[in-house]
């Protein structure tokens, strides 16, 4: 794992701690009705349908989604469950992901 990778998952595990850190797709739903979210992010390996259904969301809400390259497993390794969907409802923290997960983008995925 890069350096860049545990820089993301220690941003994602400081967002659990805090209480600011919104796991699994019923709960980042919740919080994007509640307009709370400030940033959702979707695991690699999360179902089409999901995806789908969060990007709708996300679009009636306004609020940022990021695809990230990382598996449900290493989302559960950093902060202890298991979800391909999360969300941050800080925006602080929320900033701080978005930059780490900057840092670990190589340039090939940025042309993507």
């Amino acid at each position: 794992m890069l350096d860049a990778d545990n820089k993301v998952f220690g941003a994602l595990t400081m967002a659990r701690k805090a209480g600011k850190l919104i796991l699994g797709f019923d709960a980042v739903c919740d919080s994007l009705k509640a307009e709370t979210a400030k940033l959702v992010i979707i695991t690699a390996d999360v179902s089409k349908k999901t995806e789908k259904e969060v990007r709708f969301f996300c679009g009636r809400y306004n609020t940022d989604i990021i695809s990230v390259p990382f598996m449900m497993e290493d989302i559960y390794n950093a902060v202890g469950k298991k979800c391909g969907a999360l969300s941050v409802v800080d925006s602080g923290l929320a900033g701080l992901i978005t930059a780490k997960l900057n840092e670990c983008r190589t340039p090939m995925e940025d042309n993507n």
